[in-house]
């Protein structure tokens, strides 16, 4: 009997330097508060930063906190929900203070969304059902409109604008592929009826022209 081979394909492990750098530290959560799990604060506090995309220490600690805080459950701060949202901020990368808050909010509204779903699918009654259902349709109709606003902060308020499917007459120039542009588009109207407004051709008019005068001839 025939047998697949069996085929690894190794990998060689990361540097113990750019581990560290590339990962932000963990939190510590104690009885006094949290701190920033790192054998180097000033380091840890840097990677830190970087990971939620501000360029200061204060700004640094609000963003933490705020995160912190959209992480309780069960009345505490959730250790491995804080891990989640820090790991969804720095993958999506802040560029500046503005999308920072932005994107930290994001993730807090995605955890609180998937806290509604959770609470729904436990639902006990129909009032809890229709609570939690409520809840999370106002917060999944949020999470895209946050997604629309990144977007369009990050390309300057214009919007991508697509181009395809357009329809050249005769005397026209047309561009062959999708056009993606960013400004203001003005499409001309290429419905049937405008089509039929379009102006005739020099031979339909050299021919309605020589109909004319025959019939005048003969009148």
């Amino acid at each position: 009997m025939d047998t697949a081979p069996d085929i690894t394909v190794p990998t060689m492990p990361a540097a113990p330097a750019q581990t560290q750098a590339a990962t932000p530290p963990r939190i510590k959560f104690s009885s006094h508060g949290f701190c920033i799990d790192h054998p180097d604060p000033e380091l840890g506090a840097q990677l830190m930063a970087n990971a939620l995309g501000v360029a200061d220490r204060d700004a640094m600690d609000g963003i933490l906190r705020q995160l912190v805080k959209a992480s309780v459950s069960g009345g505490k701060p959730c250790e491995v929900n804080l891990a989640f949202m820090i790991s969804m901020v720095r993958s999506i990368g802040p560029r500046d203070s503005v999308e920072a808050m932005l994107v930290a909010q994001m993730v807090s509204v995605h955890v609180m969304a998937m806290r509604c779903a959770h609470h729904l699918a436990h639902a006990k009654d129909l009032a809890q059902h229709d609570s939690a259902a409520r809840a999370l349709g106002r917060l999944a109709r949020t999470f895209p409109a946050q997604i629309e606003a990144l977007n369009r902060y990050r390309s300057h308020g214009e919007p991508a604008i697509t181009v395809q499917n357009v329809k050249v007459e005769d005397g026209g120039n047309a561009i062959v592929g999708n056009v993606t542009q960013h400004a203001s588009v003005i499409v001309s109207d290429n419905s049937p009826a405008s089509a039929a407004r379009a102006p005739r051709s020099a031979g339909t008019r050299r021919r309605r022209n020589s109909a004319d005068a025959g019939r005048d001839a003969q009148a």
